[in-house]
């Protein structure tokens, strides 16, 4: 019979995964959700040596950062060591810098990814400052090192943070194809590079030029351009109703973008003063419709990100 912390898994997971959820508490004692009352204040430094434990059991000495998300890139990434661009969906990273980002993750400090060793390890820090860690092996000596470690390694089905509880949505390549129709088409390029941040871009003549300074796996989507009647953008903003993203060429030429809802409409007009040009475009899922959705593939043509809609 199979034990109960080991099933067939996909997504980067081992085949066959062990499943361990990471604490400072007795699972004696929580509630039907996992949680438990009280101070529940991280031991850091051991939960980052229960991890690495796992992972030097399971033979890993380095990580691959999936789905990621930060608010401060810029800090993030100098934080780590990381070159510019270093924080990305794909990028492998030391162990050591693995263990920094859990660090981030626990503190709660602007960050969010799943780490993964595909097919052998992986790791996740959940909302409620549990840590998980799966590895193809069930790792005896790792689950005694985190008992040493004060901390309890308790066996379960699966992560709460699995990618395959939420599969993503099958995306298109932006292959070469893509680009030259994006030659012809023109208009505005929104790069979301992190699950929470994105970029816009002007598409020049000649759209491949764009694609040397694109975060690799980045969800590409495809708007019209700038509307140069700004007069007429600001009369419309009341046709979208709650939520819209405010996308603008500035004085200087920069673009700009914002989100708004219906309480920050009538700071619109200021917001887009001496705007040379600007879009509105729907926050609602069901109204945020672009002209076409890609993403980037790896350099062997395959799509690996795990975009949602």
């Amino acid at each position: 019979m199979t034990p109960p912390n080991r099933h067939s898994r996909r997504c980067g997971a081992p085949d066959d995964v062990h499943v361990h959820r990471v604490s400072e508490h007795d699972p004696v004692g929580r509630d039907e959700r996992g949680h438990r009352s009280g101070d529940r204040g991280p031991a850091e430094a051991a939960h980052l040596e229960a991890v690495a434990a796992f992972a030097r059991e399971s033979g890993v000495d380095a990580l691959e950062v999936r789905d990621p998300g930060a608010r401060d890139l810029e800090a993030l990434t100098e934080s780590l060591g990381l070159p510019p661009g270093g924080y990305h969906d794909g990028a492998v990273v030391p162990l050591a810098v693995g263990l920094e980002l859990v660090r981030t993750m626990l503190r709660e400090e602007g960050a969010w990814c799943r780490l993964e060793a595909p097919g052998v390890f992986f790791t996740h820090v959940g909302y409620d400052q549990h840590v998980y860690v799966g590895t193809a092996g069930p790792c005896p000596a790792a689950v005694t090192r985190t008992r040493e470690l004060g901390l309890f390694a308790e066996p379960i089905p699966d992560s709460p943070y699995d990618p395959c509880l939420t599969p993503p949505v099958t995306h298109d390549a932006a292959d070469a194809d893509f680009w030259t129709w994006l030659s012809g088409a023109g208009g505005l390029l929104e790069e979301q590079h992190l699950n929470n941040t994105a970029r816009w871009h002007r598409v020049p003549a000649e759209a491949g030029a764009l694609r040397a300074g694109l975060a690799p796996r980045a969800l590409l989507r495809v708007w019209p351009g700038l509307d140069p009647d700004v007069p007429g953008v600001l009369a419309g903003v009341g046709e979208h109703g709650g939520v819209v993203e405010a996308v603008w060429e500035d004085a200087g030429g920069a673009l700009r973008s914002r989100l708004l809802d219906e309480t920050d409409y009538p700071a619109l007009p200021a917001l887009l003063s001496g705007a040379r040009a600007a879009r509105l475009i729907p926050g609602a899922v069901d109204a945020r419709v672009p002209l076409r959705t890609a993403v980037l593939p790896d350099a062997d043509g395959v799509v690996r990100a795990r975009w949602p809609e």
